[in-house]
């Protein structure tokens, strides 16, 4: 028994094909296409059968519900209604054909003849930018004008102004470089250069999914129109602009303020901004001018949506720059500039989430400070604080490192996250000695400025932790979590000041020529096990500057460590 969905108001009816199933949703390449933004793209499907409808939800955003109760499946049967997110339909048993007139499934284009509405009568192959033909003068003026709003007495002068239309268009739309403005610019040009009645533009998402983006109406009628399915399809798969005849039968384009019109006529074009990228489609039609559209129409509409597709993809690209923008400004405060303008790159916009990841852990905390900050002006200690965190920032940037975040007088950094290197741990271990050797720089002006002075405890560690953006949908982070954190942290705590010190696992990393200094082991804070700890051995001036300074003739060789 053949069976169709009956909207709410009846202005819309669906006949469902015996013998197969359709997906209703969003998409325009869906069988049953409701154009309302409470439905998802491929919200639910309908299976016909004997004694009803088999219904089963797709993972719709908002739901799907059988007589008030929402679903996950399901059987329809006459008389029982259905809503798809917030629009109720109703299921009939449909009326038989009339004798010698096929039953025409609203949506069934697919099948290999054409419903009416998917005739096409002209198409034009687009690879982007102006057609072969926009400017030919072989049309003669006895010919049929069509429906592009050009007055001229001769085709010389035609040609003429048609160019200069498209040069005015391209220097309106080149200046507009907000997406939902410059499709409505797109969308009333076109009724100002165009004698037809409503216009569509679907732009291809993510996934190549056709979404309804925009649309416009002379006659009233504010839902989207009906692209037919094969016509859309043909056009972004095959690249061609096509123009079609309509017929007032054709239920697909029944909608409450045109049920009784005729559609006389629609255009659809590929929106190409370069040869080989289909963004959407433009879609326009006529259902109460006199007359049709001429092959003129066709090549001026696909000029037309070639200027619109590099609209917008400069909107695109420009909304990109400015998230890469802010992206890079805000990454630039924990990272160099040019591995900040890498993260952006790769990120675009900082989303939730992160992964399991091996990295080397810098903790610095500068020692006394809280007892000497209270002899001091808040004016001092911020400047003091500003000089000595701009010297050591410089110096974790310089080493290819990221600041995390500063904690009071202390400064957390990190390599290996979120851009890993090689040799993450040996850049760390000399930021770590540049870090102390530019302190001691500092501490020499300053004194001789009569300023105080501060001794700095650094720790580092290496061993796996969660490295991502952490927070709220309000405010994210990109940090690291992890108990080698936590033990980076506790060795810091127990570095005195000008001292670096390090866990053997950081250690046994290292490849750079360096001595250091086994220590007992130490029960850290938090810690059951007692963890082997190492002093990095003080740099001499020579060595600093990368030239290795030879013991003294006789010197005894440093104690080697005891194997962990």
């Amino acid at each position: 028994m053949p069976y169709r969905l009956v909207s709410d108001d009846g202005g819309q009816i669906f006949d469902l094909p015996e013998g197969r199933s359709v997906v209703v949703g969003r998409g325009v390449t869906t069988d049953i296409a409701i154009y309302d933004p409470t439905i998802s793209r491929r919200h639910a499907e309908l299976t016909p059968g004997p004694e009803g409808v088999q219904l089963k939800d797709l993972g719709s955003s908002n739901g799907t519900c059988i007589n008030g109760s929402r679903v996950k499946q399901g059987k329809l049967r006459p008389a029982d209604t259905v809503t798809f997110g917030k629009v109720l339909f109703r299921l009939e048993e449909a009326p038989p054909p009339p004798v010698g007139h096929p039953v025409v499934a609203m949506s069934a284009l697919s099948t290999g003849t054409h419903a009416p509405g998917g005739v096409i009568v002209r198409q034009l192959q687009v690879s982007g930018g102006i057609p072969v033909g926009i400017t030919s003068m072989e049309r003669r003026m006895s010919e049929e004008v069509g429906q592009l709003r050009l007055a001229a007495r001769t085709e010389e002068e035609r040609a003429t102004k048609r160019l200069t239309l498209l040069l005015d268009i391209a220097q309106k739309l080149s200046g507009e470089l907000d997406l939902d403005r410059l499709l409505g610019t797109v969308a009333d040009m076109t009724f100002e250069v165009m004698n037809v009645d409503r216009v569509s533009i679907l732009l291809l998402d993510e996934t190549g999914e056709l979404v309804p983006t925009i649309a416009r109406s002379r006659v009233g009628d504010a839902e989207f129109q009906r692209v037919p399915r094969s016509i859309a399809r043909k056009v972004v798969e095959e690249r061609v602009a096509v123009l079609s005849h309509n017929a007032a039968t054709d239920t697909r384009f029944q909608g409450k303020s045109v049920m009784m019109q005729s559609v006389r006529g629609a255009i659809c074009s590929p929106l190409m901004a370069s040869p080989d990228e289909v963004l959407g489609i433009l879609y326009l039609d006529n259902l109460t001018s006199i007359g049709s559209f001429s092959d003129e129409d066709l090549q001026f509409i696909v000029a037309f949506s070639g200027l619109a597709a590099l609209g917008i993809r400069n909107s695109r690209q420009a909304d990109q720059i400015r998230r890469e923008a802010m992206v890079r400004s805000n990454f630039e405060r924990y990272f160099a500039p040019n591995v900040a303008l890498e993260i952006a790159r790769q990120q675009g916009e900082a989303k939730p989430g992160g992964e399991k990841r091996p990295i080397t852990v810098l903790f610095s905390d500068i020692r006394g400070f809280t007892t000497m900050s209270e002899s001091m002006s808040p004016d001092e200690i911020a400047r003091l604080l500003s000089e000595y965190f701009t010297e050591m920032v410089d110096i974790i940037f310089e080493h290819g490192g990221t600041l995390d975040k500063f904690i009071g007088d202390a400064m957390m950094a990190l390599w290996g996250a979120p851009i890993a290197h090689d040799d993450d741990p040996d850049r760390a271990l000399r930021a770590a000695i540049a870090m102390q050797a530019a302190l001691a720089r500092l501490n020499e002006g300053w004194e001789a400025a009569g300023r105080p002075t501060l001794a700095v405890g650094i720790g580092i560690n290496y061993g796996e932790v969660f490295a991502g953006n952490i927070g709220s949908h309000r405010r994210l982070e990109y940090t690291v979590i992890g108990d080698s954190v936590n033990i980076a942290a506790r060795l810091c705590s127990r570095a005195e000041g000008g001292e670096v010190l390090v866990t053997d696992a950081f250690r046994d990393l290292i490849t750079d020529p360096h001595e250091f200094d086994w220590l007992p082991e130490m029960t850290l804070r938090g810690r059951l096990h007692a963890v082997p700890v190492y002093r990095v051995r003080p740099v001499a001036p020579a060595e600093e500057s990368g030239t290795p300074t030879p013991p003294p003739p006789g010197a005894a060789a440093p104690d080697a460590p005891a194997a962990p």
